[in-house]
């Protein structure tokens, strides 16, 4: 059966959503993309800030609570369903509990075709990508760069230290075939 869902995790700014946005261009079918930072967008402001939601330490850290759980727990459950009415999706997940995290997916996307990929990053590079972007709480890139892959299983690596989103894009899109 055909690859129904890619699953790319990795680090704050590894390159994640510059290489879901190549696979949309590359792949020949239409594929959506949807990830964790969209979900934190669509959710209230105050929960940005709270215990209960996700709150983002000066040092880089993010520390999430119960609302944010269930939410996300309600979000992946409507992502699957989404695959499971017949669209192709690319979600693009920072893994913080590594495998734990991996497991969540797995369990909701249970019965789908997925090919999981971790996207590496060199810490640094990746910690300049968070300086120029100006969107992050510095520190996060460096935080995340181990943690996000502990235990984790893939079916493919790719590493945007030194190679372009287009470049890694082709090259998932390759162990589609």
């Amino acid at each position: 059966m055909p690859i129904q869902v890619i699953v790319l995790n990795g680090a704050s700014s590894s390159g994640k959503s510059g290489i879901a946005r190549c696979l949309q261009a590359v792949l020949p079918d239409p594929w959506l993309s949807t990830g964790v930072d969209r979900l934190i967008e669509s959710m209230p402001a105050a929960m940005q800030s709270t215990v209960a939601g996700i709150t983002f330490t000066p040092d880089g850290g993010v520390e999430v609570g119960e609302s944010f759980d269930r939410l996300q727990c309600a979000w992946m459950e409507g992502v699957a369903a989404t695959a499971r009415a017949g669209a192709k999706l690319i979600i693009d997940d920072v893994f913080l509990g590594g495998a734990h995290t991996q497991q969540r997916w797995r369990r909701v996307l249970d019965g789908l075709d997925v090919l999981w990929v971790g996207v590496q990053c060199d810490p640094d590079a990746a910690t300049a990508r968070e300086v120029a972007r100006g969107d992050r709480v510095p520190g996060m890139a460096a935080t995340q760069a181990g943690v996000v892959h502990e235990g984790v299983d893939y079916d493919l690596t790719v590493d945007t230290t030194h190679t372009e989103a287009l470049t890694c894009a082709r090259t998932i899109a390759a162990g589609l075939r």
